[in-house]
């Protein structure tokens, strides 16, 4: 018969076979998960960010509840005109999932940074650039209504329902 110990000892190895996969991972804070299927917390999600702007930024993720409301932080100020709504941006980012801690996109790693209308890309972008300054450096927590939601891209690892963390360096606008 298991006891509360087997069945720690289980879920523990079972979220470190988990973690032996070859992509970037947040640095993990605790090991709760949010995923779409489990029940809430009553702790929300948290984000810590460090590096020099320019270069992929280190990101811890505290795992807690899907966040419901889109999260605009700017780490770092930029100068200069903000972004428009329906403007075209080059930018640096990072894209992890908050419930898996998986980074599942970064132009950091492609070697350049990306350039796209807003109109173009999931609503947390749309509305969560607009605003940002040149050389500033800016964290997304984007609510799952405003990524994804249920249908996240096939292939992606995105969860369905997951909330959405990037770190963007806004590198120009138009």
């Amino acid at each position: 018969m298991f006891n509360r110990t087997s069945v720690l000892i289980v879920s523990v190895a079972l979220a470190l076979a988990g973690c032996s996969s070859a992509s970037k991972e947040a640095t993990p804070i605790n090991s709760q998960t949010a995923g779409s299927g489990s029940t809430l917390t009553g702790t929300p999600v948290s984000v810590a960010v460090s590096g020099d702007i320019g270069s992929e930024p280190t990101v811890a993720i505290t795992p807690g509840d899907p966040v419901t409301n889109l999260e605009v932080t700017d780490i770092i100020v930029g100068a200069g005109d903000s972004v428009s709504a329906g403007a075209t941006v080059t930018a640096h980012y990072v894209g992890y999932g908050a419930a898996s801690g998986q980074m599942f996109d970064s132009s950091w790693s492609r070697g350049e940074p990306a350039t796209f209308p807003l109109a173009n890309v999931i609503l947390g972008w749309q509305e969560g650039l607009v605003g940002m300054q040149v050389g500033g450096r800016r964290l997304l927590v984007i609510p799952p209504e405003q990524g994804y939601g249920d249908n996240p891209p096939q292939g992606s690892g995105i969860e369905a329902g997951e909330t959405l963390i990037f770190v963007v360096d806004l590198v120009s606008f138009e």
